[in-house]
């Protein structure tokens, strides 16, 4: 008892000490991308254990599903991407920030997130894209995760964002961002879509083509999980699906 009391007064301290730590992953990524007169200039900053401002109403953030497969299990990963913007006129252009907390993304993860915020940007021109854009993950304990299967669900979300709309609950979408908002295939559906069923989640969105593969059969988990598994083909698709509104 006294070294749990011990080590909650040191998780206290480093706390409000690591809240004034602010390092730069990378400098500043320009997202070649996008054409030029929407480039966007990147920045992903990474300020440890820093949560939601106080001044950002719970209405203007994000709540995004991201799904994960890990090897030591077949249970899946169930991660929460919180985004928010704080729409300021500086800096200009619209800078994206990525705060670690209990969830760390690779490198692969963090360029797809780039890719994601670069055509939300493209797709959203009659809105005035400045100040920072927040962007940190949740999860039940410390996770970490790698790969561009959540590039898809980021691009939703960011547009979401923009707009002013919202990620309907219950619904969680995996597949990668690919060139003109198709949406890729995946591996490991069937471990993220149990990860989503133990979180209460009954719409799980995947890829076209993927509902059947020589690995599984989607249809047939969706049933043992009371879940509904759908295919789609593109971001305008999965958009409508998970918000119910067009872009």
């Amino acid at each position: 008892m006294t070294e749990s009391i011990r080590n909650t007064k040191l998780e206290t301290r480093n706390l409000k000490l690591l809240r004034e730590i602010r390092f730069t992953i990378h400098a500043s990524l320009v997202l070649k991308m996008m054409p030029t007169h929407l480039a966007v200039t990147c920045i992903l900053i990474a300020a440890l254990l820093c949560g939601i401002p106080a001044s950002v109403s719970a209405d203007n953030v994000i709540e995004l599903p991201v799904l994960a497969a890990i090897r030591q299990n077949n249970l899946g990963v169930f991660e929460i991407l919180m985004m928010w913007w704080d729409k300021k006129p500086e800096p200009n252009p619209v800078q994206l920030q990525w705060l670690l907390g209990g969830v760390r993304l690779g490198n692969a993860h963090l360029g797809a997130m780039a890719q994601a915020f670069a055509y939300a940007v493209e797709r959203t021109p009659s809105i005035q894209h400045s100040g920072t854009v927040s962007v940190q993950g949740v999860a039940y304990q410390p996770t970490g995760s790698d790969g561009p299967s959540a590039g898809a669900a980021m691009a939703v979300g960011f547009i979401a964002m923009f707009k002013g709309e919202h990620i309907q609950r219950g619904i969680a979408l995996t597949g990668t961002f690919e060139p003109g908002g198709q949406i890729g295939p995946v591996g490991g559906i069937p471990d993220k879509i149990r990860a989503a069923a133990r979180e209460g989640y009954r719409t799980i969105l995947v890829p076209r083509g993927q509902i059947h593969d020589s690995r599984w059969n989607l249809n047939e988990l969706g049933f043992q999980l009371n879940v509904t598994v759908r295919e789609v083909d593109t971001i305008d698709e999965a958009y409508m699906l998970m918000t119910g509104q067009r872009i």
